[in-house]
């Protein structure tokens, strides 16, 4: 899989696009099961500039901030389907609970977040990263009942 950028390469990756004056975009979350909110604001994501990268959470992380249960599907699996979506030019995964040495190494031009977020309620750490290397924050909008919680509960029955 070319499009999986180990962490140690993310800030070759992010010169050599700020050199070709492109504009990098970078998203990031667990994606533990892929579903339609996640595409269209993946698509939404990469209309923003030149390239996508996502930043995938670790297992460990997602266990931290999920629960036990999760994730569902392993990192290098879910890493593998997202690289497969036409709208994501790479992917990386990362092992702490916030992508800020992820932003700190790459640089993005602009830091994509979906709409369950407002710049005022991302993480203090990743906020100051963003500020720090000059990145746009950009909210985009959800797609009403997608969410991979609302897909658990409706498998369990708890809906």
């Amino acid at each position: 899989m070319e499009q999986l950028i180990a962490p140690d390469d993310l800030e070759s990756l992010g010169k050599e696009y700020a050199a070709a004056g492109k504009k990098l975009v970078l998203t990031n979350g667990c994606f533990d099961l892929l579903h339609t909110g996640h595409v269209r604001y993946l698509q939404q994501a990469r209309e923003c500039g030149d390239a996508l990268i996502v930043a995938v959470n670790s297992d460990a992380s997602v266990k931290e901030l999920k629960g036990s249960g999760r994730p569902l599907n392993g990192e290098l699996d879910r890493a593998e389907v997202l690289s497969a979506l036409r709208c994501v030019d790479h992917v990386t995964i990362f092992t702490g609970k916030r992508v800020t040495e992820v932003v700190r190494a790459l640089r993005p031009s602009l830091y994509a977040k979906g709409g369950d977020y407002t710049p005022e309620t991302l993480d203090p750490g990743e906020r100051a990263a963003l500020e720090e290397v000059g990145a746009e924050i950009r909210i985009l909008q959800l797609v009403p009942g997608r969410s991979t919680t609302g897909i658990l509960e409706r498998v369990r029955g708890e809906e």
